[in-house]
């Protein structure tokens, strides 16, 4: 039986963070959601074309996490990457001209849904090959310990990428070198339609490490406040300079892993049941149930993250295609 909205979140939440806080929050995995819901409707539409996998679901991961970062901090992921850019605060205009594929994408519309990078705001990329944001994170991390500075590398990957063989040549070499990165698997529980449970003899993520002597923890990423509290503590002990961890988010998307997926996989009773767990309806209710802000202040919120959506969507549409000349162009010879 699923408590009551009021219970679903960490309590301490109202003395650890002000109004301000807390609406910044809604907001932010607000509009990481009707950005994928558009995104879905432009990829049925035609208008998105190739692969698209949307974040629907874990948006509290992003949110959170993007909270304990510091200037120069840096962020990888895979190909589930609009939220964690949106997070970053990438301007969402380029973010959905580039999955267009127009001229003012973020990478000029060449990389599209899978491959979105913008270097001023320190993100590395979606990376289409499974696991290959891991061994790429650890190099971030290498270059902070040499040259010095304070920052952070966060390392995002899913439980189907836990089981890629570079991943654990990864974490051998950041415990070897005590890298400042953070490995943190996005456990939604199905790599594409093959359940967790089916494909792994251990199903506690954050313990892959424990042979190469690096620490893990499971937070509840559907948990604004527990994703916010755990995560800004082994944010602390990587940036003190004890070395990598491994953060297992417990999560969940909503839709298939593609707009190819159909997700049959997956009975309706499960997918109900997590729904009674949506980390933005439980955010919602919260800040209601504390009267911490009132339905005019929420919904002003909503108002104003459809139209900015919406102006988002006529960006990318209204933008042209590339020039076929930028074939050629950045190309590593």
């Amino acid at each position: 039986m699923v408590k009551k909205s009021e219970d679903k979140l960490k309590t301490k939440a109202s003395t650890n963070f002000s109004k301000q806080d807390l609406l910044k929050y809604y907001q932010e995995m607000l509009l990481i959601r009707r950005f994928e819901e558009k995104a879905g409707q432009l990829y049925g539409m035609g208008l998105i074309a190739g692969f698209c996998h949307l974040y629907i679901g874990q948006e509290a991961i992003s949110a959170g996490m993007h909270a304990t970062m510091i200037e120069g901090d840096k962020v990888i992921t895979t190909y589930r990457d609009h939220g964690h850019m949106i997070s970053l605060g990438s301007d969402p205009k380029k973010i959905m001209a580039e999955l267009l594929g127009r001229r003012d994408g973020s990478s000029k519309g060449k990389g599209g849904s899978m491959h979105l990078f913008d270097l001023e705001r320190h993100f590395y990329g979606g990376h289409g090959i499974v696991g290959a944001s891991v061994p790429i994170g650890a190099g971030l991390a290498f270059a902070d310990k040499y040259k010095g500075t304070n920052n952070v590398t966060y390392c995002y990957f899913g439980d189907g990428a836990a089981h890629q063989g570079q991943v654990y040549e990864a974490f051998n070499m950041a415990k070897l070198w005590d890298l400042p990165v953070l490995f943190i698997i996005e456990n939604n529980h199905y790599a594409m339609g093959t359940s967790l449970k089916r494909s792994s003899s251990i199903d506690e993520l954050h313990k892959r490490g424990i042979g190469f002597n690096i620490p893990g923890a499971k937070i509840n990423g559907m948990d604004i406040f527990e994703v916010l509290s755990e995560g800004q503590k082994w944010v602390d002990y990587v940036r003190s300079g004890k070395g990598p961890v491994i953060l297992e988010m417990d999560t969940y998307r909503y839709r298939g892993h593609s707009m190819s997926d159909p997700a049959t996989y997956r009975s309706k009773e499960e997918v109900n049941c997590k729904k009674e767990q949506d980390p933005i309806d439980s955010l919602r209710s919260y800040i209601l149930d504390k009267k911490v802000a009132t339905e005019a202040e929420i919904k002003k919120i909503d108002d104003s993250v459809k139209e900015e959506v919406n102006d988002v969507v006529e960006f990318a549409k209204n933008s042209p295609e590339p020039d076929a000349s930028e074939l050629m162009t950045e190309i590593y010879n």
